[in-house]
């Protein structure tokens, strides 16, 4: 199905731009940020990176045909969901990494956008040497409008499971091909605003949100890669796509940030993935999403500033936070319950 382009303008009337939200006009809170999820479809398990390659750029000149100035991609975007599939051979396995970001594959990527001028997240699987030894990373690039990398991040949560399990349908050996993220959840001053970035278990965390929201965060960018049916809990599938959109949206509100997420979606490999890209507002509501599951923009114009009115009301930190009673969120891993 050819890609659609859903647009959402949302906060723009004067009454919910100022007197509701307790913004004074001109005064400079008013930042906007056309942005585009870049959902897409299934990719194929020996797919060359070329056709994905050409299939993103033709999202970006859609997104820019539409006035944006960012496009999201998926986690992984450029190799199918590798982590499914059990192997020892790591020839195989490395098929699917990068040891350099840009390389002559992807350029063209960045190529075009610096031709557009438009910037882009980009989900990848990185192999990194810089320590004297091979290490696996699931990661992602914040590319500004000139093609140059402004920011990196690497993925922390890391779901599940190490071993081999024969008795599975299907794997889930992300513990297994990729070491939990070294470089924390930083921020960057980027597209007149303040950028940050995590990938798909991420999103599901709010300690991912609040240790961004702590240093300011505007609009958190989220690329994820998740299956459409639970195979580790006995739950409703009807569940799986309302727990994506309310983790985000939860994450959102409570920050008061943005949420701009792209999925991979489809059948990849025999394989259902969810879908449900959206971006939401720093209040919790989606303000635009996809409808397909295949390659699909939604674009909406966002206020970068309006979620200063939630963090300087019910979410002021610095005025309501008590971490002085937190201390067991980051002093305890696990839940351990009182004494009979």
């Amino acid at each position: 199905m050819a890609a659609l382009a859903i647009e959402c303008r949302s906060w723009e009337s004067p009454e919910l731009r100022y007197s509701q939200i307790g913004i004074e006009k001109d005064s400079g809170m008013e930042r906007f940020l056309t942005v585009a999820v870049g959902q897409l479809g299934p990719i194929g398990r020996k797919e060359g990176r070329g056709p994905v390659v050409e299939r993103m750029i033709a999202l970006m000149r859609q997104a820019k045909a539409a006035g944006c100035e960012l496009i999201v991609y998926p986690e992984m975007a450029l190799t199918t969901f590798f982590a499914r599939w059990y192997t020892e051979d790591e020839a195989e396995l490395d098929w699917y990494f990068e040891t350099e970001m840009p390389n002559a594959q992807v350029q063209p990527l960045f190529d075009e956008a610096r031709r557009l001028g438009i910037g882009f997240y980009l989900g990848y699987a990185e192999l990194d040497f810089s320590e004297g030894r091979k290490r696996r990373f699931n990661s992602s690039v914040l590319v500004d409008t000139e093609g140059r990398i402004v920011g990196k991040y690497r993925k922390v949560h890391m779901p599940g499971h190490v071993e081999n399990k024969p008795e599975r349908s299907v794997q889930h050996l992300e513990k297994r091909y990729f070491e939990p993220g070294d470089l924390g959840f930083p921020v960057w001053r980027a597209f007149g605003g303040i950028m940050g970035m995590c990938l798909c278990f991420d999103r599901r965390w709010p300690e991912t949100y609040r240790v961004m929201a702590l240093q300011g965060v505007e609009m958190v960018l989220v690329g994820y890669n998740t299956p459409a049916i639970n195979r580790d809990a006995p739950e409703p599938n009807h569940l799986k796509m309302f727990h994506n959109h309310l983790t985000m949206q939860a994450g959102a509100y409570q920050n008061g940030t943005w949420v701009v997420a792209a999925a991979k979606a489809g059948n990849e490999d025999g394989f259902d993935m969810l879908g449900g890209s959206c971006i939401i507002s720093p209040a919790g509501e989606i303000v635009a999403k996809t409808y397909t599951v295949g390659d699909e923009i939604a674009v909406a114009r966002c206020n970068l500033g309006m979620g200063h009115y939630i963090k300087n009301s019910v979410f002021n930190f610095a005025e309501y936070r008590q971490p002085e009673h937190y201390r067991l969120i980051v002093e305890r891993k696990g839940a351990i319950e009182p004494p009979q």
